[in-house]
C-alpha cells in the first residue's frame, strides 16, 4: 500500500521588501538596545561628600583633597603678623589652588582676588565666575598709631554655613566641587575659620549644587531616534532580537503565520 503523501503547506514567502524591512527593524532594535545601555545613568555617577571638622587657625595651612586621591587640590592659609610689640597687626585667610587649572568662584578686586561666600543651593559649573590665583576670603588689622579700633573686611566676614565653589581636574578632566565653612573675624586681624564639609561631582564637566551631599543633580538621557523603522503590527521582543539570526528566524515564522493579510498591508505601502 502506498502511503498517501500529506500535502504540507509552507508559510507564504514574504516579499523581498518585507525581508528588507524585517532586517532593518532588527538592526534598529539591536542598536536601540545598545543605546539604552549606553545612555543609562552610570551606577558610579554620584556626589562624593565628606563631613569635616577642621580648624583653620592663625599661621596654619590646611590642605584640601576633594576627591581623596592623595593629592592636594586647594589649601587654606591663615596668616597673622604682629610687629613692634603688636602695635601693628594684620591677618587674612586665603584659599589657594594647589595645581595648575584649579580655580575658585570669585572676582578680581583692585589689589586682590576675592572668593565668594556662596549660599546653599547655588550651581557651580562651567558658567560660574571662576577666578584664577589665590583668593582672599577675609582680612583685617590693627594699627595703634592710626586705628586703635581695628577692622575686619572681606566677603567671608563672620560668614556662617557659606560655601566656596571649586573647579579642579581629575586625570585631565574638569570636575566641580564645594567646601562649607564658618568664619570668625576678630577686629585685630586674628581670623579663624572652621571647615565643616566638602563635596565634588564624579561626572566630568557636570555642575554641582552647593550643599547637595548625595545623588546626581540631573542626568541627560538621549531619546531614541524617532527615524528608526517600526513594525506594522507586532514588534519583536528584545529577547528574540538578542538571539541574533535564530531569534530573527523565529520572529519571521511567527509573522508569516499571519498570512496574506500582513503581506497585503505591507505591499500597499510600497
Amino acid at each position: 500500500m502506498k502511503r498517501s503523501r500529506r500535502s504540507s503547506k509552507t508559510p507564504s514567502k514574504l516579499s523581498e521588501s518585507v525581508h528588507h524591512q524585517l532586517n532593518s527593524y532588527a538592526l534598529a532594535a539591536t542598536a536601540a538596545g545598545v543605546g539604552m545601555l549606553a545612555f543609562a545613568p552610570p551606577a558610579e555617577a554620584k556626589i562624593v561628600y565628606t563631613p569635616a571638622h577642621k580648624q583653620i587657625a592663625p599661621n596654619h595651612t590646611i590642605p584640601l583633597d576633594l576627591n581623596h586621591d592623595g593629592k592636594t587640590d586647594f589649601s587654606f592659609h591663615d596668616s597673622f603678623t604682629c610687629t613692634s610689640f603688636c602695635e601693628y597687626i594684620e591677618g587674612a585667610i586665603t584659599v589657594l589652588p594647589a595645581r595648575p587649572g584649579n580655580e575658585i568662584v570669585g572676582y578680581a578686586g583692585r589689589s586682590h582676588h576675592f572668593a565668594f561666600a556662596l549660599d546653599a543651593g547655588v550651581r557651580v559649573g562651567p558658567k560660574s565666575p571662576f577666578s584664577q590665583g589665590n583668593e582672599v576670603m577675609v582680612y583685617g588689622g590693627y594699627d595703634a598709631g592710626t586705628n586703635s579700633v581695628g577692622y575686619c573686611s572681606g566677603p567671608w566676614k563672620n560668614a556662617q554655613k557659606r560655601y566656596l565653589g571649586f573647579k579642579f581636574t581629575i586625570k585631565g578632566k574638569t570636575h566641580y566641587g564645594w567646601a562649607r565653612l564658618n568664619e570668625t573675624c576678630a577686629k585685630n586681624g586674628e581670623n579663624t575659620a572652621l571647615l565643616t564639609g566638602y563635596a565634588y561631582e564624579t561626572i566630568p564637566n557636570k555642575a554641582i549644587i552647593t550643599g547637595k551631599t548625595n545623588g546626581p543633580d540631573e542626568i541627560s538621557i538621549e531619546e531614541p531616534n524617532a527615524a528608526l523603522p517600526t513594525p506594522a503590527r507586532k514588534p519583536a521582543s528584545l529577547g528574540l532580537l538578542a538571539l541574533g539570526s535564530p531569534g530573527l528566524s523565529i520572529w519571521r515564522q511567527e509573522e508569516s503565520i499571519q498570512g496574506t493579510e500582513e503581506h497585503a498591508q505591507l505591499t500597499q505601502r510600497r
